[in-house]
């Protein structure tokens, strides 16, 4: 295992005993196509066990955490919690994408950024670790990078429909959404908006989607909001 990986065993605190299964969990299925290795060697086999880890923990710390919520409303909140947005978010507060392998197309077009890749790669690392150190050592990763500071990612995931509710209890305006910029060939766009309350331009947010963009602008003018003291919510 090289240099490059022993570092992100360090920002996770957690040491492989199976150094490949570390590897694997960093390696996209570009590469291998690529470099002509077998498709067992990609990390996709490792993301669906993954999966399955950060099912059950997440749902027993929300069965745990919200003890007054109904069936529902726990497994709305479970899917909006491990969710592509959410976990690419929390694998860009670990810059997970940097430790990729990646083939030259993938590499070229901005795989490393794009939500779909790092969030498959953080269930394919959780799951990575499972077998490397079994569940405990599993849940006490999701534990700390996943579930941490749930508070704000549910305002991160939640965060257009909160901002509505904001908009509707404290201004007497519409809320829309105004895009900015759009740039970039078509497999590869970035899209920029901006955040409108009446004619008040409020957060500014980017995505590879519309709808990821908007997200994270609505997030943007939450957090400006609160911070000017603007919002009962």
């Amino acid at each position: 295992m090289n240099q490059h990986l022993k570092k992100l065993e360090q920002k996770i605190g957690y040491e492989f005993r199976n150094k490949k299964l570390l590897t694997q969990a960093m390696t996209h299925s570009s590469y291998t196509n690529e470099h002509k290795v077998g498709k067992h060697f990609n990390n996709e086999r490792l993301e669906f066990l993954g999966d399955a880890v950060l099912e059950l923990v997440s749902s027993e710390f929300l069965f745990k955490k919200y003890s007054e919520y109904p069936e529902g409303e726990l497994t709305k909140l479970r899917a909006s919690m491990v969710c592509e947005p959410t976990l690419a978010l929390c694998a860009r507060e670990i810059d997970l994408g940097s430790y990729l392998l990646l083939g030259k197309g993938e590499e070229a077009t901005g795989g490393r950024e794009r939500d779909s890749i790092i969030s498959d790669t953080m269930e394919a690392l959780i799951g990575s670790i499972y077998l490397d150190g079994g569940f405990a050592s599993a849940k006490e990763f999701i534990d700390q990078f996943v579930l941490n500071d749930i508070e704000n990612k549910r305002l991160f995931y939640d965060s257009k429909t909160i901002l509505q509710e904001i908009v509707q209890k404290n201004f007497d305006q519409v809320l829309t959404y105004e895009l900015l910029e759009e740039k970039g060939p078509d497999h590869d766009k970035q899209f920029t908006v901006q955040a409108k309350i009446g004619e008040m331009y409020a957060g500014i947010g980017t995505g590879r989607t519309k709808k990821a963009a908007q997200q994270m602008a609505a997030y943007q003018t939450i957090l400006k909001l609160r911070q000017d003291g603007n919002t009962c919510t």
